[in-house]
């Protein structure tokens, strides 16, 4: 039996009949674009993360490239993000021809590190992006106490933590806007790309809405220089009938997240994720360290990381496993121009190592968690 990353066919099945109704409602209607069932997901988006306003788009890089926009970051600004995450939350700050300022991130959660962060600002800083990573949001509490002394904008990536929750809160509700992305392996997933805004502060709100819609107020009134990045109503269909089932479906990969744990206790060399007693975790991504040094180098090539040869292993017996994210943004081409260099965050730079991705989604069967620990342990 092989092991999927990721099977979409149970939660299908769940929704399907829901689905279909959906759609031939909108084939009817024709309202292809923001239609009726777009603005209701907005509303029922926002209202689960505990926020007054949601602003559907296209993706969750647009989300976050807005909700910076709706900020006013602008050339001349920097905006701290951690060096541990995908390149479309350091991307949104390049959109604005502002600065990314990179931060490290903590050696047990992979989430923004606070202290990493503090000493990064400057009189330019204007915001900081924490991302929840994994889906175990950041250490907020202390975050925001920083960003609030500084006069510093909180923009939440909370691309992959739908639903988890820091001391009670909703994460979307953190800070002073939130962006999620709903592309299909995220724990709440369309069938295409979308994304979605979501903020309490009512001036982020219409400002969004406007940058969403190219600037407009009216049909041909076009009050700012907007973007055309809007949410499809086809799925958003599919994201209301996904809703309901979310938090059902966090608490499924959270049972699976605890048995996975208590499998791996008998792995030595095998971190499994740890979760802070004052959040949530809704695991969408199951990440393990293997804190093992580089294999010996081959004649003329580098040495490689001890966890790409178990990654090799597993994949080959079936098992598939992924890397979350093997270059640390401060090292890769595209910000070259910013001149870090190899140990400028030492804690991104081991994780990026060290990190790989197990299966992890909702209807994973015992059986199947058996056997991505025991391929794991025949390939360390």
């Amino acid at each position: 039996m092989s092991v999927p990353f990721i099977d979409f066919k149970d939660q299908n099945s769940i929704i399907q009949s829901k689905v279909d109704t959906g759609f031939k409602k909108v084939f009817k209607k024709g309202d292809y674009i923001l239609g009726q069932e777009a603005v209701e997901f907005e509303g029922a988006f926002a209202k689960y993360c505990d926020c007054a306003y949601g602003v559907g788009v296209n993706s969750g890089t647009d989300a976050l490239y807005l909700a910076l926009s709706a900020l006013d970051i602008k050339p001349g600004d920097e905006v701290i993000v951690p060096a541990h995450t995908f390149i479309a939350t350091a991307l949104c700050v390049s959109f604005c021809e502002a600065k990314v300022v990179f931060a490290d991130i903590e050696p047990d959660t992979y989430n923004i590190d606070q202290k990493s962060f503090e000493k990064a600002i400057t009189k330019k800083t204007k915001a900081v992006i924490p991302v929840h990573i994994y889906g175990q949001p950041a250490n907020m509490k202390e975050i925001t106490a920083i960003a609030r002394q500084h006069g510093i904008k909180i923009v939440e990536d909370a691309a992959q933590a739908h639903g988890a929750t820091y001391q009670g809160h909703r994460a979307g509700s953190l800070g002073d806007v939130a962006c999620f992305s709903f592309y299909p392996t995220k724990g709440l997933g369309a069938c295409g790309d979308a994304g979605m805004i979501v903020t309490n502060d009512r001036a982020i709100y219409k400002k969004a809405r406007m940058l969403r819609d190219y600037g407009r107020i009216g049909r041909y009134e076009h009050k700012i220089k907007g973007h055309n990045s809007r949410l499809d109503t086809l799925q958003a269909v599919i994201l209301n009938a996904k809703l309901p089932h979310l938090n059902e479906w966090n608490n499924m990969r959270a049972k699976n997240a605890q048995y996975y744990g208590e499998l791996l206790k008998s792995l030595q060399g095998v971190v499994a994720p740890l979760l802070k007693p004052d959040r949530t975790h809704v695991y969408q991504t199951f990440a393990v360290r293997l804190p093992a040094a580089r294999l010996p180098a081959r004649q003329g090539q580098a040495g490689v990381p001890h966890r790409d040869k178990v990654v090799e292993a597993m994949n080959a017996k079936g098992v598939s496993v992924l890397i979350h994210y093997p270059i640390p943004l401060h090292l890769q081409g595209a910000y070259s121009e910013l001149g870090y260099k190899k140990g400028s965050f030492p804690v991104a730079e081991a994780v990026a190592d060290e990190i790989m991705s197990l299966p992890m989604f909702p209807h994973m069967s015992k059986e199947q968690i058996e056997m991505v620990v025991e391929a794991l342990k025949m390939s360390l």
